[in-house]
């Protein structure tokens, strides 16, 4: 588990730097641990937002052998071509909670990595938080076998630790928006062809 002192940011001290370490730690646990078990089948919404539904596994960091499930939804808002000045909003992450840092230092740390979002606002509502009874490996297999026996094409199923689950969310919304990128440009430019009108 990544422990994080609660220090102020933007002071330009010492604190500072080991705020941002302890950051980039759970940044790079997310990138090493995070899979996509199962990816939304159906891509995202050109035109308008899009409610994006995932289940998350993770195991346990008290009880040992038991898995929690994280199952949400977050709203994607509709890609644009040309961005606004503004920087991406993250609501429902709980990152000011869990990291103690502020939304736009998320943000700005993304956005150094290069990691940037073509919409603009990404509200995650938190659905249920249970416990499995059994390791992540059996949970995987039961819930990738429920949804399919339901054929749920958009809830998204993804493993990471419990720990840094934010970004492991992020990571997702991310390969979900990849996979959509070449249809919503060219959609996006046949409509402003079309209409000839700014998008």
């Amino acid at each position: 588990m990544i422990l994080l002192r609660p220090v102020p940011y933007g002071t330009g001290t010492r604190n500072d730097i080991i705020y941002i370490m302890n950051i980039q730690d759970a940044w790079e646990k997310a990138l090493k641990k995070t899979k996509i078990i199962r990816p939304r089948a159906q891509g995202l919404q050109t035109f308008s937002d899009t409610s994006l539904s995932y289940m998350f596994l993770a195991e346990a960091l008290v009880n040992k052998g038991d898995t929690i499930v994280r199952q949400g939804e977050i709203l994607v808002e509709k890609p644009a071509i040309i961005l606004p000045s503004n920087l991406p909003l993250f609501e429902g992450f709980d990152f000011e909670k869990e990291f103690d840092l502020g939304l736009d230092m998320v943000t700005n740390f993304l956005l150094v990595r290069g990691v940037s979002f073509p919409s603009m606002k990404y509200n995650n509502k938190a659905e249920a938080l249970k416990i499995y009874d059994g390791h992540v490996e059996k949970a995987v297999e039961y819930y990738s076998d429920m949804l399919q026996r339901k054929e749920d094409v958009n809830m998204g199923l993804v493993v990471g630790s419990e720990d840094c689950w934010q970004f492991s969310v992020l990571i997702f919304i991310c390969t979900q928006i990849a996979r959509s990128a070449n249809t919503d440009i060219k959609r996006l430019l046949d409509n402003f062809k079309k209409n000839d009108k700014p998008i």
